[in-house]
């Protein structure tokens, strides 16, 4: 008997500017994954998160009540922090029904342990964006930025935003994809041989030798233009289309 696929997503950045991407979103929730054996998002499912009192806003939770709701019928729900929603926090999760992973994590994955991150931290090319990173990494900067009114968190997502936008127009692109030393460090500190990750936009499956040992690689796509999810099965991955 064939057991239930896991499904994986990243970098949805689900924002009101784009409701065919939302309507995705409830699709895949509605469907595909009422089959899984588990579904993880794992960073930027918005494209800004400002704290957790941003609940109050209808496309938040509406989310959560997909989440919840998909929690209900036995689907375990895992998610991790992205680069634009590093201060998802317990009440968010909880209100999913969810669970709140590290930055870094091993599951087992259909028999196979696997590394599950955002991937942003791989990015060790960029100095000027692992600084920021950093930065906000700091428990007492996100306590400061959370003791903000909700007005002003928003204020400053966007005037973030603006400028990660200038700064990616300014950078060569190879510096904004991942480290060859740093991903085969992960695979060494963590000893899996398998890793799952968002954050580049660039799909694909990279196989690897690290130590004498093949190790797969599985990038995750974003959601700007198209919805998807990969699909992981005692066969393996294989992304899906969801339109």
């Amino acid at each position: 008997m064939k057991t239930a696929p896991t499904l994986f997503i990243s970098d949805l950045h689900l924002s009101p500017d784009r409701p065919g991407l939302i309507a995705a979103f409830h699709a895949l929730v509605r469907g595909p994954a009422r089959g899984a054996a588990a579904l993880y998002a794992i960073g930027d499912l918005f494209d800004a998160w400002v704290g957790d009192d941003q609940l109050r806003e209808p496309l938040a939770a509406s989310v959560a009540k997909a989440f919840a709701d998909l929690a209900v019928s036995g689907i375990p729900i895992y998610l991790q922090r992205g680069n634009r929603d590093f201060l998802l926090g317990e009440r968010f999760a909880q209100a999913c029904s969810a669970t709140l992973l590290p930055e870094a994590v091993v599951h087992d994955i259909q028999g196979m342990p696997t590394l599950i991150m955002h991937g942003d931290q791989l990015c060790t090319d960029d100095a000027d964006y692992q600084r920021f990173r950093a930065y906000w990494q700091d428990p007492v900067h996100r306590r400061r930025l959370l003791a903000m009114p909700y007005f002003v968190r928003r204020g400053i997502a966007a005037f973030l935003r603006a400028a990660s936008r200038r700064a990616i127009a300014g950078k060569p692109e190879r510096i904004m994809d991942v480290n060859a030393g740093a991903v085969a460090d992960a695979f060494r500190v963590h000893r899996v041989a398998r890793m799952i990750h968002g954050h580049t936009h660039r799909p694909a499956r990279h196989e690897l030798v690290v130590d004498g040992r093949t190790c797969e690689r599985y990038v995750l796509a974003d959601w700007y233009t198209t919805a998807s999810y990969l699909s992981i099965d005692a066969e393996g991955g294989r992304p899906v289309s969801l339109g």
